[in-house]
């Protein structure tokens, strides 16, 4: 059974700083790929960057590239948010498990995801 557990959402001004946390176990995730999507209420999921487990490859929306940087060690992945802006305001989901591709930015080819953590960026 694989579990994602994310952590470090909060409140946060604008131009401040802060760290995701997803603890993923239950497997062996090999060449797969761990991701970060954010959702508001009443909207899309949102692509916001992902990782490939093996080999450390990355992507990221153009929203984010040069302000988030995702990384993981054996057993977590990490999400580092710099220069928040009031529309990174969201909920963040970790998901797991699909082969590294063109279908990383598609929160349809996920098998696994976690609960969630609330970030809010106030202006």
């Amino acid at each position: 059974q694989v579990q994602l557990e994310e952590s470090g959402g909060g409140l946060v001004q604008a131009g401040g700083s802060l760290r995701l946390s997803c603890a993923a176990s239950g497997r062996t995730f090999g060449t797969y790929t761990l991701a970060w999507f954010r959702q508001n209420p009443g909207k899309e999921r949102d692509f916001v960057a992902a990782v490939k487990w093996s080999g450390g490859s990355t992507d990221y929306a153009d929203s984010v590239k040069g302000r988030f940087t995702i990384s993981r060690d054996s057993a977590k992945v990490y999400l580092q948010m710099d220069s928040l802006k009031p529309e990174d305001t969201a909920v963040y989901r970790c998901a797991a498990a699909t082969p590294w591709g063109p279908s990383v930015r598609k929160w349809d080819m996920y098998a696994y995801w976690g609960q969630g953590t609330q970030v809010t960026v106030s202006s």
